[in-house]
């Protein structure tokens, strides 16, 4: 009777391990994917390419702040100064745990398809504001699909979490694939990758809705006319789409 109360004894902590160390599997798989999310996820930041308009029609003239008429690179060139400064204060703050991390770039068409301007990395405003203050050459196609998808293929490389490509255009797409065309490739490419893009359109004295194929796709659409709507459209992108990420809120129905 003994030895088989023992025998039970045996087999009960015999289980016992077993249990503990299926648990401890269990755990390890776990913690295995939990860091493989993490991982996908990337660090806390902001990665932004800018695709600025340097096509020819550029040369034409909207009105400015003051009313008068002033060409529209020029007008562009002061709002992506004011684009700067508004990434560096909010790089800059001082608000939470840790330093804000922000990587940008600025990308620039050339022949059909588009150029880093200002090398996409670390975030530094002094750059990006030397550029708007020495352009002054419009000139060139709209190459807006290819733009896209060297932008965006861009910001895909970045390990920062939050990914955006803002677009500055005063045109439609007239060399090249369009945006519509690109954005579902590019869309599954950032899937396959884990991660996900927002792109966001800024009509500059063109009507919004020719970007309406985009805006099906998930892109954010604006338009502006001139300098004054310019300005305010671009700090809405930044301060409730990119840098701070606000929904709008819900509309009353």
């Amino acid at each position: 009777m003994r030895c088989c109360v023992r025998l039970a004894v045996g087999e009960r902590l015999r289980l016992n391990m077993k249990i503990i160390l299926s648990l401890a599997v269990l755990t390890a798989l776990i913690g295995l994917e939990q860091g493989t999310t993490c991982h996908a996820a990337g660090e806390e930041g902001v990665a932004l390419a800018i695709i600025y308009d340097t096509s020819g029609s550029m040369h034409d003239a909207v009105r400015d702040s003051s009313g008068h008429s002033s060409p529209k690179y020029i007008i562009a060139n002061r709002a992506l100064e004011a684009v700067a400064k508004q990434i560096q204060a909010f790089a800059s703050s001082t608000v939470g745990p840790a330093p804000r991390k922000v990587e940008a770039g600025l990308f620039v068409f050339s022949g059909d398809t588009a150029r880093e301007a200002v090398k996409f990395g670390p975030f530094d405003a002094a750059v990006l504001e030397q550029f708007a203050r020495n352009f002054s050459t419009p000139s060139g196609n709209t190459p807006l699909g290819n733009a896209l998808s060297v932008a965006t293929r861009k910001v895909m490389s970045s390990p920062l979490s939050r990914k955006h490509v803002l677009i500055i255009t005063d045109g439609m797409n007239t060399a090249g694939p369009t945006p519509a065309a690109v954005m579902p490739k590019l869309k599954q490419q950032a899937e396959e990758k884990q991660m996900s893009v927002s792109v966001h359109f800024v009509a500059f004295d063109v009507d919004a809705k020719v970007f309406d194929s985009v805006k099906k796709l998930g892109a954010t659409v604006v338009g502006a006319s001139d300098e004054k709507q310019l300005n305010t459209q671009l700090e809405y992108i930044l301060q409730r789409k990119i840098l701070l990420e606000e929904e709008e809120p819900l509309k009353k129905k």
